[in-house]
């Protein structure tokens, strides 16, 4: 059984950089082992791709949330491992397999109970994520990558330097140099109110939202989006000036994934 998470879409122009295509490989209850017709899915999907843009591969073992921390642990490793195994017997480059990885369990929150077999069953998996080198920006009318000088209200700061590990909401060194040039200019154009929107990409057309693997909550976008605002605070804007919000993957953009893993700054008054 398998699911594509996301399907890479073909472009007429030029794309922005960094896409990321995710494909999902489901296993049975405690099991780590292929059966024919998903190896050769799993395979199928990575040699269909262009390979001139692969940059690099990633696999991600899960389970559900049955049974000892531990264990899991284990088993998600040794789906991972499983998947690794199966591309490297198919003439697939070790080289460009740059995470092999067992996430463990995902939890599951405790008011959910409908379809719950139906949810942990989508939590027994292997994620492999492809990322495809860089091609060249475009421009977005209304979306800016710093703030404006003329800025009205609707425009979008895209903060194309917040990025984030992928499941995580913790700003990196690289994200935080980036913020404290924008707090610079937040600090210089006194008046601006803006609101922070967190988005994420590339989950299944059933979940608006994604997991935060290190609260394992489904309130990504929400967490990333915190994050800035709290890191914008800690470089003295007041929080008067600005609201946050998560908007998990409700408003893609239609111009690649890495506009949908996104920061965004939206003026709100001038």
């Amino acid at each position: 059984m398998r699911f594509l998470k996301y399907l890479p879409l073909l472009f007429i122009g030029l794309l922005q950089a960094q896409e990321e295509v995710v494909y999902s490989v489901y296993f049975d209850f405690d099991k780590s082992i292929l059966n024919e017709k998903q190896a050769g899915e799993v395979v199928d999907f990575i040699k269909k791709t262009d390979s001139t843009r692969i940059e690099s591969i990633q696999i991600f073992g899960y389970t559900d949330d049955i049974g000892k921390e531990a264990y899991n642990y284990k088993l998600s490793a040794n789906r991972a491992a499983a998947i690794q195994n199966k591309f490297i017997e198919n003439g697939i480059k070790s080289k460009i397999i740059v995470t092999i990885e067992g996430k463990g369990r995902i939890l599951i929150d405790d008011d959910i109970v409908e379809n719950l077999p139906e949810k942990r069953s989508k939590n027994r998996r292997v994620d492999v994520v492809l990322n495809l080198k860089e091609l060249p920006k475009i421009v977005i009318p209304g979306m800016y990558n710093t703030i404006p000088k003329n800025a009205v209200v609707g425009d979008h700061v895209y903060l194309d330097n917040v990025l984030f590990e992928r499941g995580s909401s913790k700003l990196t060194f690289k994200t935080k140099t980036a913020l404290d040039k924008i707090a610079k200019l937040l600090l210089k154009y006194k008046t601006l109110e803006f609101e922070v929107q967190g988005h994420v990409c590339c989950t299944p057309p059933y979940q608006k939202e994604a997991i935060d693997m290190e609260t394992k909550k489904r309130q990504l976008s929400i967490n990333r989006a915190q994050s800035v605002y709290k890191y914008l605070f800690f470089k003295k804007i007041q929080k008067t000036r600005m609201t946050f919000k998560g908007y998990g993957n409700t408003v893609p953009l239609g111009k690649g994934t890495e506009y949908d893993r996104r920061v965004e700054l939206v003026i709100t008054k001038i």
